[in-house]
């Protein structure tokens, strides 16, 4: 198997408003998270959260500590939630299995063990998509099955923005230190989502898109509300929200987003709001 990663550094606000096309993309955006049979992480030095996705097919893929967690074990000061985008999929735990079905996660807290992704079916693998933030005490394990969770409506098709936002892995749904993780589906006919815009300024976000239809594209807001900047992208693909940024899209079809904060606290509702007509 092959475990990839690469640091990404934070950026001042400021600086961020001298960026063309090419260095937004290279700083936020990141590619190549599902490959088969490789295991690939992004470190970010935004609250310290690692982005990562896993593709097991020809063997089980194991979850190897990296040297900028400088830790015997990936989760010696770290908790880890996992959502699977595909098909059916164990995640081991030392000797426990956890099997996740299409869009059901799995919170697991921090201790030395070993995480081992696996496949049901080779021909239909499961696409682990997961965030890892620092840790400071251990909870439970928890399996979050989708259906399990009350959706929240939000929204409307007037507005192009319908959608179902799913409450994953927040305080509300299993304990956590810090991270915090869930899923909106966008209804057909809508396309935009996080609207009204706004920021954590004591969270950092990362957005994954997938069930993005081939040929389509997302058009990602990001930046201050005054200073804006889009990223296109495409299925399969995050982006990296810093704490002083917005976080909003469009696309050219509706879709599905999971979403990963970690940082000061763990109050959902807790962001600085602006308006649309407030955006430059």
């Amino acid at each position: 198997m092959a475990l990839n990663y690469e640091i990404r550094y934070a950026t001042h606000p400021d600086d961020f408003t001298s960026y063309d096309t090419r260095r937004i993309r290279k700083e936020f955006l990141i590619g190549n998270l599902l490959v088969k049979d490789e295991i690939n992480l992004v470190y970010s030095m935004y609250d310290r959260l690692i982005v990562g996705g896993a593709i097991p097919v020809k063997e089980n893929l194991f979850l190897e500590t990296i040297e900028p967690v400088k830790a015997d074990y990936f989760l010696h000061r770290r908790e880890l939630g996992i959502i699977n985008v595909g098909g059916t999929g164990k995640v081991i735990v030392d000797k426990t299995e956890y099997t996740l079905r299409n869009k059901e996660a799995v919170y697991i807290g921090m201790g030395d063990r070993e995480v081992t992704f696996a496949s049901h079916d080779p021909s239909a693998p499961a696409y682990f998509y997961f965030n890892s933030a620092p840790a400071h005490h251990t909870f439970p394990d928890k399996v979050i099955k989708l259906d399990d969770v009350r959706g929240v409506e939000m929204g409307s098709s007037e507005s192009s923005n319908a959608r179902t936002i799913n409450k994953l892995i927040v305080n509300e749904v299993v304990q956590t230190c810090q991270l915090q993780m869930g899923m909106t589906i966008l209804k057909p006919g809508s396309v935009w989502n996080t609207m009204p815009p706004h920021i954590h300024s004591r969270r950092m976000e990362a957005y994954f898109y997938f069930e993005v239809p081939e040929g389509q594209g997302i058009c990602h807001l990001m930046g201050k509300p005054d200073e804006t900047r889009i990223v296109w992208m495409k299925n399969h693909e995050a982006v990296l929200s810093p704490q002083w940024s917005i976080h909003a899209a469009a696309g050219t079809s509706n879709y599905i987003f999971i979403w990963g904060m970690a940082g000061e606290n763990l109050d959902y509702g807790d962001m600085d709001k602006t308006t649309v007509g407030d955006l430059r």
